[in-house]
């Protein structure tokens, strides 16, 4: 199994004590490190809508909170990355697509992870199929559905 350094931070004390509650350190360190090809040192922060849509607007020049923004500043020999989610756009989706929401900060924290190793969905349709498909296999292993049924 591969090391994992590991910082859990919760951005806005406000609101999450759901949140709180479904990611305990034990579980994303479980989550991540199913993903994980090497040894890292990852940040998690949990944020409020706000910070979730400055960090969008401010390094990918879209004006709203995403799910989850990946931060990598290296691949080898450690990974190192900080991953960004947005409580309020998690909690959302997991409610429209009938998930809980520990399944789906756990998918969510699954394809960061990938995406902190190289692994990308938006250059083509090839690498976009060969994330889904590997994203798909972790989540079954970790005992989840397929996140994209």
């Amino acid at each position: 199994m591969n090391s994992l350094s590991l910082s859990l931070q919760f951005g806005s004390p406000s609101g999450m004590a759901r949140h709180r509650a479904v990611l305990t350190r034990a579980k994303v360190a479980r989550w991540i490190r199913h993903a994980l090809l090497r040894d890292a040192e990852l940040t998690v922060r949990i944020v409020d809508a706000k910070e979730g849509q400055a960090l969008n607007r401010s390094y990918r020049h879209k004006d709203y909170a995403t799910n989850v923004l990946t931060f990598d500043y290296a691949q080898e020999p450690v990974v190192m990355a900080d991953l960004v989610l947005c409580a309020p756009v998690v909690e959302r989706e997991a409610k429209e697509q009938g998930k809980t929401l520990e399944e789906h900060y756990a998918h969510l924290l699954v394809h960061g992870t990938l995406h902190a190793q190289g692994y990308e969905h938006e250059t083509n349709e090839k690498d976009a199929l060969e994330m889904e498909a590997l994203e798909v296999l972790l989540m079954q292993s970790l005992g989840y559905g397929n996140p994209y049924e």
